[in-house]
């Protein structure tokens, strides 16, 4: 698989402008519960300096400034970055590609980046800036899914589609792999490669319930960019055969009045060290 960059990095710009509002609804208390934890392990704490990158709707922007950080949050989603400041007024929050940050070397001395590794086309760039915008001896933070097997919320699409062989199709702008860094050791190598020491990843899990599988399906569908660009372009006899496989995986998971959904996620952070990149 050859990764044209620039175009999935397009390609990426205009679905999350397209998808932002049914994300938030969807994902945002799912992914919320991650941003204290990852803020912890940027050593984020009263008079940090924070740059939130693939700020979404301002989640860990705003918990950042919440522990008495000061905190830029940026997005290369021009309606996720108005979605964040309209629901918490008064931060700073700007577009911005993860690939080229506008702003002075060392200028932070905490970087967060929640579930932003998903939608990179070239990971390496990303990390060479976001370790040159932090601070000598400052901490850097990523979270990302794990496995999709251990993702119920996004992983039972994932698992059905796969099942159905399915397969991308022809003009959909291919991306490194979703869950490239979704293991310990991919994510340890990942930091490393940019110069980070003290390398840690841990893992959080949690239970996330939505009422019905068809909401769990809306809400994948609606509010993500690849997984339904992949889903939606299928011919209708496989997008059936898709959503048949669904039900039947997600069936697997009712208890009480919904849907228990295992979620984990893996949070790895390194510190800058000095003549680091």
């Amino acid at each position: 698989m050859t990764v044209n960059a620039v175009a999935f990095t397009q390609f990426e710009h205009d679905g999350w402008s397209q998808a932002a509002e049914d994300y938030h609804r969807f994902f945002s208390p799912v992914t919320g519960r991650v941003a204290d934890p990852l803020l912890d392990a940027a050593q984020v704490t009263d008079g940090s300096t924070v740059l939130d990158v693939a700020t979404g709707t301002g989640q860990v922007a705003a918990r950042a400034a919440a522990r008495g950080a000061a905190v830029v949050g940026v997005d290369i989603a021009e309606p996720m970055v108005a979605l964040a400041a309209r629901f918490n007024p008064g931060l700073d929050f700007r577009s911005a590609d993860a690939r080229d940050l506008p702003f002075e070397d060392g200028a932070f001395t905490a970087v967060a980046a929640n579930f932003l590794l998903p939608h990179l086309g070239n990971h390496q760039v990303a990390m060479r800036e976001m370790t040159r915008v932090l601070r000598t001896g400052g901490w850097l933070a990523l979270s990302t899914w794990d496995l999709p097997e251990r993702v119920a919320v996004l992983g039972l699409v994932v698992a059905a589609v796969a099942e159905a062989g399915a397969a991308a199709p022809e003009g959909l702008p291919a991306g490194p792999p979703f869950f490239a860094y979704s293991t310990d050791d991919a994510l340890t190598g990942l930091l490393r490669g940019a110069g980070l020491r003290d390398v840690d990843v841990r893992c959080l899990s949690f239970t996330h319930q939505v009422p019905t599988a068809q909401a769990l399906w809306d809400g994948v569908l609606e509010g993500t960019v690849r997984t339904s660009a992949l889903v939606k372009s299928q011919p209708p006899r496989v997008q059936r055969r898709i959503r048949a496989n669904f039900d039947r995986l997600a069936a697997d998971h009712l208890a009480g009045d919904g849907l228990q959904l295992p979620v984990s996620v893996k949070i790895a952070h390194g510190r800058r060290q000095p003549g680091g990149n």
